[in-house]
């Protein structure tokens, strides 16, 4: 898979415009879901995951191959949603329910399919939960456990996309499990 980025990455800095269509399309459903998972606003998502592509088109004659063409454009996608984070903190509120409020009311998907209403209730109280914990987590806490847990990322990757060491990213996923369990701890006991 690596092999094909390449041959794809060097004809797209030969002038082959339909090779990077072709990247578009084997990544746009994970950096889509990626961005998605970090910025609360679905229409949002759309617009940040175009941006990310249009920088990865005009950064990609400084694109060495140090790295897997996949977990490069991932750092792009990363920051790409984190400097829009960064400006959406800094501009005053539209209106009072804020995204993250507003994801807590959508009704959260079952866990596990169960016929008792005890354990239909129990299984959305768990999701609700580990919802607001992942949104109270710090940024980079719940950046590299989404990386981790719902990317699949390895630990190196998310070292390179995070731009941090590798002992950072192992410490920031701790963490970020630990709170999350703390989180859970009240319902499971």
């Amino acid at each position: 898979m690596q092999d094909n980025d390449e041959i794809l990455v060097a004809r797209v800095k030969r002038g082959d415009k339909q090779a990077f269509n072709l990247l578009v399309a084997k990544y746009q459903y994970r950096i889509r879901g990626l961005i998605g998972r970090l910025v609360a606003d679905p229409g949002e998502v759309e617009d940040l995951v175009q941006e990310a592509f249009i920088k990865a088109y005009r950064a990609l004659g400084g694109f060495r191959g140090d790295s897997a063409f996949y977990t490069w454009l991932y750092r792009i996608a990363v920051n790409t949603a984190k400097h829009h984070l960064a400006g959406v903190a800094r501009r005053p509120p539209m209106q009072d329910i804020d995204a993250v409020d507003d994801a807590m009311r959508a009704p959260p998907p079952r866990l596990v399919e169960t016929n008792t209403p005890e354990a239909m209730l129990q299984n959305d109280q768990l999701v609700a939960t580990i919802r607001r914990a992942m949104a109270a987590l710090p940024d980079e806490l719940r950046q590299a456990l989404t990386l981790r847990e719902l990317e699949g990322l390895s630990y190196e990757d998310i070292a390179e996309a995070l731009d941090c060491p590798i002992g950072t990213v192992r410490s920031r996923i701790f963490r970020a499990r630990e709170a999350i369990q703390k989180a859970m701890t009240p319902l499971l006991d």
